[in-house]
């Protein structure tokens, strides 16, 4: 058997890209000295993308037989509700204004980037990224240039 055709190594090599990818977006809160960053997005992104691959791979298993209903949605769902738990958790109201949104936000898309490589939507995952990376990068360029300086 092929060394790079095993479906567990293909396994391994999802969570390593979800850990990756979970980890650029994580550097950029760890430059603005964010308390969630590169762990924290790190894991986030690895976990939803193990519990995305664990809910395919239980229907892959399960889906042959009649006697179980198995729906992977719901695992997708669940970790959509539990990022968002998180998220409020990281929100505070102090001195008249609301922080941690930006990061509460990161965390939650971080964690679809996660769920996209699990259900191998790689390029959508990496796409993503950059995508995150933009609005955290050029976008507060222009926040700071056009809004904060008037």
């Amino acid at each position: 058997m092929d060394f790079f055709s095993n479906p567990q190594f293909q396994i391994i090599c999802q969570l390593l890209l979800a850990t990756i990818l979970g980890g650029l977006v994580g550097i950029e809160r760890e430059y603005q000295k964010r308390a969630a960053g590169i762990r924290t997005h790190s894991l986030v992104c690895l976990g939803a993308a193990l519990f995305t691959i664990v809910a395919v791979e239980a229907f892959k298993i399960s889906g042959d037989k009649n006697t179980i209903s198995f729906d992977p949605s719901r695992i997708v769902s669940a970790i959509v509700m539990g990022i968002g738990f998180i998220g409020a958790g990281l929100m505070i109201y102090r001195r008249s204004k609301v922080e941690g949104l930006t990061t509460a936000a990161g965390i939650w898309v971080v964690s679809a980037i996660g769920t996209a490589v699990g259900i191998k939507l790689y390029l959508i995952a990496v796409f993503t990224t950059f995508l995150i990376l933009g609005v955290l990068t050029i976008i507060r360029i222009l926040e700071e240039r056009f809004f904060w300086n008037k």
